[in-house]
């Protein structure tokens, strides 16, 4: 089973205990009723496929209730990092050497 780490309450709990909530950093357009159909279609269902670490969202469901950032490897399902939203993005190079 997938251990993941909240950043808020500081537990490291199955997997089961948090919901998947999409890619992060995926910033809302300013103006949203100035967007054509085709650029609000693109925000809201367009994201990336990344295979290997990908920077995503989550909510610690059935604790905390806060949303937090992630990186995972979409191969292996290992968590490299959990930070709190709102945090900038982490050097994924950097974060890719650390964890060897």
């Amino acid at each position: 089973m997938i251990q993941i780490h909240c950043p808020y309450c500081g537990e490291t709990l199955p997997e089961l205990e948090f919901a998947y909530a999409g890619e992060a950093h995926i910033v809302r357009p300013e103006s949203p009723s100035e967007q054509t159909d085709e650029e609000w279609a693109a925000f809201l269902f367009l994201r990336d496929n990344v295979k290997g670490p990908h920077f995503e969202r989550w909510r610690h469901a059935h604790g905390c209730g806060r949303f937090f950032n992630a990186v995972r490897n979409t191969i292996t399902d290992r968590f490299y990092i959990t930070y709190k939203a709102g945090e900038p993005r982490p050097d994924l190079a950097k974060l890719l050497e650390e964890s060897k």
